[in-house]
């Protein structure tokens, strides 16, 4: 999956042309954004995927080609995995990934009329809850962690009109205690 999307981000920037002279294109200000894709996590060599979805908010700064910016983002994810044995025979142990929270920034070049192609980098929070059913007794552990990280990544965005936009987007995520995310997103939003 991510040798797929980092082709098709490769050939969307290799489609558009080369870097732009005229800067008429205003890719500054503030944008807010809806957000969905596909995440692979991984804990010690243990995995699952699924759905991300949620909302951003920037306010970028365009100086001649090159746009500087701040963002933020809240996320919710899918991936709800459970494996039977995991410590004795007949217990379980259930993972949900949960909420994740973004703080960042990004610096990028504007490429063609109204485009750009960017790099992230920033402090993520991920949530992730741990259900322990040890299946004597029926006595549920539940355990909660919230998990600093780094997240760094990048993308191209692509003007869709005046003030809409579109963007594709990969990203990895670094947390505390052997945790990572692996994303690819599109996304839609709307410049002010």
């Amino acid at each position: 999956m991510r040798k797929y999307f980092a082709a098709a981000l490769l050939a969307g920037t290799l489609a558009t042309p080369a870097f732009a002279q005229d800067t008429a294109a205003n890719l500054g200000g503030l944008r807010v954004e809806g957000l969905i894709g596909y995440e692979t996590t991984d804990v010690e060599d243990e995995g699952a995927d699924g759905l991300t979805y949620g909302v951003g908010v920037g306010y970028d700064v365009q100086s001649g080609g090159a746009v500087f910016g701040i963002e933020a983002e809240a996320t919710e994810s899918e991936i709800d995995e459970c494996a039977t044995d995991a410590i004795a025979v007949g217990d379980q142990l259930c993972a949900e990934a949960g909420r994740d929270l973004y703080v960042g920034g990004r610096v990028g070049a504007a490429v063609g009329a109204n485009s750009l192609v960017y790099v992230k980098g920033g402090y993520t929070n991920a949530r992730i809850r741990l259900d322990y059913d040890p299946a004597v007794g029926n006595v549920v552990t539940t355990s909660r962690e919230d998990l600093d990280g780094i997240r760094v990544g990048g993308g191209v965005q692509f003007g869709l009109g005046t003030n809409l936009y579109a963007k594709a987007e990969y990203r990895y995520s670094n947390y505390e205690q052997g945790f990572d995310k692996h994303q690819g997103l599109v996304g839609v939003g709307f410049k002010f």
